[in-house]
């Protein structure tokens, strides 16, 4: 009976025992250390940090893990925790609360993570923080105040990061760092403070002067991990030291030209040239007249809409360490190309901005010594173009500019093959829109713009062509759209863009071919193909891809054969 009793005493004080121990999770090891008790999870698959930890913990390592976010509240239990490892797993992002009820913590370590940036003012939560691992990570730039609330930090890891530009004031404003600078703190009192900052791609040039400095008058007790910190740019001071490097002093940009008035007649080249000096090297950027549509025309770099089109080329290159030149040139100039153009120059520091006016003229007629003087009525640069899909029609867009002075209006025509008469609208002075209604299916149409009464001349019209009728509103709108987007023909013009669209049961090509081949002979062709009957409209040179949507059935293709054996 006794021996019973004794046995029932010992499962009792087992059980007891093993009542005291705290839970341990699944797939990680608990262990007694000199310091406290530890839980370690290593290359277990944790998706997030576990919530029911246990108080008692005084150090919790988790790497090798797919954790990506210390969230707020993670570490809600654990207001003993001392030293807090992470290293080497997936987290990019530390909410702003998640250091939260962690006042006793002295060791954070997130080495080899994908942070890019910090929740700096998270430390006013740890007050006794002394080791912060920040090295392997993506992190890019430090507030100057990152460091404000490490107040007992000793050692501070930010090596191996992409830190391109840092303010030394981040490490002068750090509290760490003028205690240790006071005269009355010996250094038996503090210990050192160690900072790494090495394998970052430093940026040499005026932002980084500050941190060059500082880190030449770095003396104890300030150790630095490794004191030859190497410069990655620019590329004139690749591979310097810090303490071989020696940095002039910021500046805005300072904008000179050779000439602010330019003058030049009609289709001369002209190059106009803007010298910017700034420490760090400026940026240079144009703005001038009509620049809007100039990127609609695809000019600085755009693709050609007419053979014709101009490119309006900036170049911009380093003429020194802190000197660029950029250079707007501009082929074979309009009266349009009139105006101001602005180069503007700038860095981290400031802008400056310079006006080069150009004047042109347009070229002087030249008249026979015995003819008589007639006067004349004025030319106009014109570019008119399809810029829009209405449910009825198309929406028209121009820009005009007359040779005269005063404000002039124009005459829009508009003709297809299937109407008796042109329709003519007077343009008032102002406007450069004009919609056109009512568009009927499967028709070729021509719009001109010409000054006052004058007839239009050649490059001052657009023609297109409408799709076959589906029947129905609904269809009509879808064909509308379809129109231009799905087969465009670019014709060959001085100025105007001349597009021509159609859609049907055959190709693009065989449209084109259909067009062009119709006034020599008759080939066969769908019935939506557009007829030449009067031979009002000029033939040009086409050229055009096939779109999607422009599938030949074999329907089709049997109704075509049809037509050509008839």
């Amino acid at each position: 009976m006794a021996s019973v009793f004794h046995h029932f005493l010992l499962v009792l004080v087992f059980l007891d025992t093993r009542a005291a121990q705290p839970f341990c999770l699944p797939g990680c090891t608990c262990s007694e250390e000199s310091f406290g008790r530890t839980l370690q999870c290593i290359s277990v698959s944790l998706g997030k940090i576990p919530g029911n930890l246990s108080e008692e913990f005084k150090q919790v390592r988790i790497e090798n893990s797919p954790l990506f976010e210390m969230p707020q509240g993670s570490f809600i239990n654990m207001s003993t925790l001392e030293y807090l490892w992470l290293n080497f797993n997936n987290i990019s992002v530390i909410h702003l609360g998640a250091l939260e009820h962690l006042p006793e913590l002295r060791e954070l370590r997130l080495e080899g993570n994908r942070l890019r940036s910090v929740p700096w003012t998270a430390f006013r939560a740890t007050p006794l923080l002394r080791v912060l691992d920040l090295k392997r990570n993506k992190i890019d730039a430090l507030p100057e105040l990152a460091l404000q609330f490490l107040v007992s930090l000793t050692y501070l890891d930010l090596s191996s990061n992409r830190l391109t530009v840092v303010s030394r004031s981040v490490f002068l404003n750090w509290p760490a760092y003028l205690k240790r600078r006071q005269p009355d703190c010996g250094a038996g009192i503090l210990s050192s403070l160690v900072v790494a900052l090495h394998d970052n791609p430093w940026v040499c040039d005026c932002r980084l002067r500050g941190l060059v400095q500082f880190v030449k008058s770095i003396t104890l007790p300030v150790i630095l991990v490794n004191s030859y910190l190497i410069c990655r740019g620019p590329l004139s001071k690749a591979g310097q030291l810090f303490h071989e490097t020696e940095l002039s002093a910021c500046m805005k940009p300072q904008i000179s030209t050779p000439s602010a008035n330019v003058t030049i007649r009609v289709g001369q080249n002209v190059t106009l040239r803007c010298l910017a000096q700034a420490s760090p090297s400026p940026s240079i950027a144009w703005t001038y007249p009509l620049s809007m549509w100039r990127e609609f025309d695809g000019l600085l770099g755009g693709k050609h809409l007419t053979p014709d089109t101009r490119f309006i080329r900036v170049l911009t290159s380093s003429t020194g360490e802190d000197t660029a030149l950029s250079e707007l040139a501009i082929p074979a100039a309009h009266l349009v190309d009139s105006g101001n153009y602005t180069c503007m120059a700038s860095n981290s520091i400031g802008k400056s901005t310079l006006v080069i006016s150009l004047h042109v003229q347009p070229a002087q007629a030249l008249r026979a010594p015995d003819s008589l003087s007639i006067p004349s009525e004025g030319n106009a640069y014109v570019d008119l173009r399809v810029v829009k899909q209405t449910v009825h029609g198309i929406l028209l867009e121009w820009l005009a500019v007359a040779d005269t002075s005063e404000e002039e209006w124009f005459t829009l025509h508009i003709a297809s093959d299937e109407a008796f008469r042109k329709e003519v609208v007077h343009i008032g002075p102002g406007i450069n829109t004009y919609a056109v209604d009512d568009l009927l299916p499967g028709t070729k149409y021509e719009a001109c713009l010409s000054l006052k009464n004058q007839p239009p001349h050649q490059g001052q019209c657009v023609v297109f062509v409408t799709g076959r009728d589906g029947g129905g509103l609904e269809a009509r709108e879808r064909l509308l759209h379809v129109t231009v987007v799905l087969c465009v023909v670019l014709l060959a013009v001085p100025v105007g863009a001349y597009a021509w669209a159609a859609q049907g049961p055959c190709s693009c090509s065989k449209w084109v071919l259909c067009y062009c081949l119709h006034c020599r002979k008759a080939p066969s062709c769908p019935p939506a193909a557009p007829q030449c009957r009067d031979g009002s409209f000029r033939e040009h040179p086409a050229v055009c891809d096939d779109g999607e949507g422009h599938i030949d059935t074999e329907g089709d293709k049997e109704k075509e054969g049809t037509e050509e054996n008839s």
